[in-house]
């Protein structure tokens, strides 16, 4: 089994190396056509990943589908193992269900980097290496939280709780702009480093003194030096306000996951499908930004939709073993089922809402127009 673990590793990290050092190598804008192409490309990877699932776990490769999974525990299935079609269910419906949470994410990173006003052209940079610590701030907290299970089956239910609480909260509270300014993890940032006042390229740290420091504030350039780094003392190392903004992404992504990863173990406590599925939905998550960041306030439905799915998967996730005997061996499916409406629901909730609204703007009933301003002096 760990040979499997570590092809899968290898493999996540060769996609990333070619993505940056070939396709992404020069730092650009990335327009819409390209986001989508990406985003169908990491779509098509994922989702093809699940022949391998099925495959794999149906044949045994390397210990896949040895694993104790304890949403698989049934009367005719005491060990709790998964065959190659649950495993596929299973591993799509965590993928699915991690890849729309996401989105929700997204519309906080765009938030964000419009506070830190971060140029078009480096967000991609920011991106890249947050998904690099999402990952494995990701791995550590899948493989904790497979512990606990193995250990403590009971916290299930607090888990699950966790989720339908969470759901609650999102359709309750209504979301409020915040100055990133006072989070604690910026001020710590501030207190510990020394933050430049404007960007220095690409750079997220750079050395009082050196060539990126300056590169930025040639004389002629039209662009104000830095007195923080003309203040400091040669070869003081400097962070710089992209360096903020990923910390602030990292910090996002690590309380995204505190929702996403009991969401998926409510699916299955197979620690190789969790990651998998995760891992999948995450590394499509650059692309996705720069296909939807432009069209954030066309889908304000789907956030009401996504505590919905949250809320099915924390009831699942406390009722698993009831709902296996009223639905059968395959009441996976019906969750994947009922979790992909909920999701198409809010999207055509939110187009139909978005063009409803163009709509009332450009025919607007006759007395209802802005009066032109008089011309009388």
């Amino acid at each position: 089994m760990i040979w499997m673990w570590i092809g899968f590793v290898v493999f996540v990290l060769a996609m990333l190396a070619l993505d940056l050092g070939v396709f992404h190598r020069k730092a650009h804008v990335v327009k819409m056509k390209e986001a989508l192409g990406w985003s169908a490309v990491w779509i098509a990877l994922g989702l093809s990943f699940s022949v391998f699932i099925y495959f794999g776990y149906e044949n045994r490769w390397l210990g896949l589908g040895t694993a104790y999974d304890q949403m698989a525990v049934s009367a005719t299935n005491p060990q709790g193992l998964n065959d190659g079609t649950q495993a596929t269910i299973k591993y799509l419906t965590g993928y699915l269900i991690e890849k729309s949470l996401s989105v929700d994410n997204i519309f906080v990173i765009a938030m964000l980097f419009g506070f830190f006003a971060v140029p078009q052209i480096y967000q991609h940079r920011v991106l890249f290496w947050g998904i690099i610590g999402a990952l494995a701030m990701r791995g550590v907290m899948i493989a904790v939280g497979a512990a606990l299970l193995r250990e403590f089956s009971w916290i299930v239910y607090v888990f699950g709780g966790f989720l339908i609480l969470t759901a609650v909260k999102m359709l309750l509270l209504k979301d409020h702009e915040t100055d990133p300014n006072n989070n604690v993890i910026v001020k710590l940032t501030r207190k510990f480093l020394h933050v430049t006042e404007r960007y220095h390229g690409q750079h997220f740290f750079v050395r009082a003194g050196s060539n990126a420091s300056h590169e930025e504030a040639t004389p002629g350039s039209g662009v104000e030096p830095d007195r923080i780094v003309d203040a400091a003392k040669a070869g003081t190392l400097l962070a710089t306000p992209l360096f903020l903004a990923l910390v602030m992404v990292e910090f996002t992504d690590l309380i995204f996951a505190v929702d996403s990863i009991p969401a998926i173990f409510a699916v299955t406590t197979d620690p190789f499908l969790v990651f998998t599925s995760n891992v999948f939905a995450i590394l499509g998550l650059r692309s996705l930004y720069f296909a939807l960041a432009g069209m954030i306030d066309t889908f304000k439905y789907l956030k009401p939709a996504l505590a919905v799915v949250l809320m099915v998967v924390g009831v699942k996730m406390m009722t698993h073993a009831w709902l296996k005997g009223l639905l059968g061996e395959h009441f996976n499916l019906y969750v994947l089922a009922v979790v992909l409406g909920i999701l198409a629901i809010g999207v055509f909730a939110s187009l139909w809402g978005h063009e409803h609204e163009e709509h009332m703007k450009h025919h607007r009933p006759r007395g209802h127009e802005p009066l032109a301003p008089s011309s009388e002096a």
